[in-house]
């Protein structure tokens, strides 16, 4: 997928669309953007918004409004429409609604000769992402959803306030379902290349208030904290999108906890979960295996018993 311009459409222009436009027209990621919705007024608004920033970037995005046509000539599709879980529900009760949206969007885009990567923020987005790679037809690498990536980042962002670091000196991965059962792997958590179960061994008393299961559990409820206050996230998850499809084009070869389908790693098949991957210009390049501890292969063997029960209710 070679090309001398970057074209990218976003397919729904919600809160978490328009922040991922919004990222990626400020970080001067691509050369066109498209939005597409079903409420073309909407996207309308959002695509005179944002090209109103032109004359505060670097260099000039053009943004237009799209249509189903248009995505032929993407490169990459970005999808986050999607029904997002309202006050006491979880992603996955946001599953049928959102599997219908899904299946639609991808029979429409598939009809245009779309031969780019999709790369998929619709939760429950492990679920969502497996469904349009099946739906597709496309080759796994080119199907990769937002996965655990913004659970990784809000994991270091909250070590780091117990640490007293940089986040970014934090190398470390939540792994799973992007939802309630993820688990955060901490037998390959560094910091400065340091092995962080060495650091609290070595510091007894000094970190002796670190509560690693409150930790994990901050990290899993950080999106809904923030839903309840609020009313839904979007700026962390659309710069993480921003971030993907910056690795995507740049051909980064950087490593990514997103969502992608297993095919025997970790010895998981028909699957999708959040893994560390190493992404490229396409897609997802390799998927790199941690050897986790037994207590954490238990966990992500949970996860993803999680993930088939549901896949199950749409016929996955």
């Amino acid at each position: 997928m070679i090309c001398s311009t970057r074209k990218v459409a976003i397919i729904g222009t919600g809160f978490v669309g328009a922040s991922a436009g919004y990222s990626i027209v400020n970080q001067n990621i691509v050369d066109e953007l498209v939005l597409i919705d079903v409420n073309r007024e909407r996207a309308y608004g959002e695509v005179m918004d944002l090209q109103h920033c032109v004359d505060f970037t670097t260099s000039r995005t053009k943004v237009r409004l799209g249509s189903y046509e248009d995505c032929k000539n993407m490169d990459i599709i970005i999808v986050t429409a999607g029904g997002p879980p309202k006050p006491g529900q979880t992603r996955l009760d946001t599953l049928e609604i959102s599997a219908k949206i899904a299946k639609s969007i991808v029979h429409e885009v598939m009809k245009t000769g779309f031969s780019g990567i999709f790369l998929v923020a619709s939760n429950p987005v492990d679920i969502i992402t497996y469904l349009i790679w099946k739906e597709s037809g496309l080759p796994r690498n080119q199907v990769l959803g937002t996965g655990t990536s913004l659970d990784s980042s809000r994991l270091k962002s909250i070590l780091s306030e117990h640490i007293d670091v940089d986040p970014r000196s934090i190398q470390g991965y939540t792994m799973g379902e992007h939802g309630d059962s993820q688990f955060v792997a901490w037998s390959h958590l560094t910091i400065g290349g340091k092995p962080f179960m060495q650091i609290l061994e070595e510091h007894k008393e000094k970190y002796s208030g670190i509560d690693l299961d409150e930790i994990t559990d901050q990290v899993r409820k950080a999106g809904f904290e923030i839903l309840n206050r609020k009313g839904t996230t979007y700026y962390g998850i659309g710069n993480a999108i921003a971030y993907i499809t910056r690795s995507i084009f740049n051909d980064d070869y950087k490593i990514i906890a997103v969502s992608t389908v297993l095919d025997g790693e970790y010895g998981m098949k028909d699957v999708c979960m959040g893994v560390p991957a190493i992404i490229t210009r396409s897609g997802v390049k390799e998927v790199v295996e941690l050897r986790l501890t037994e207590d954490e292969m238990e966990k992500f063997r949970h996860s993803e018993q999680i993930l088939k029960e549901h896949m199950a209710i749409i016929g996955l």
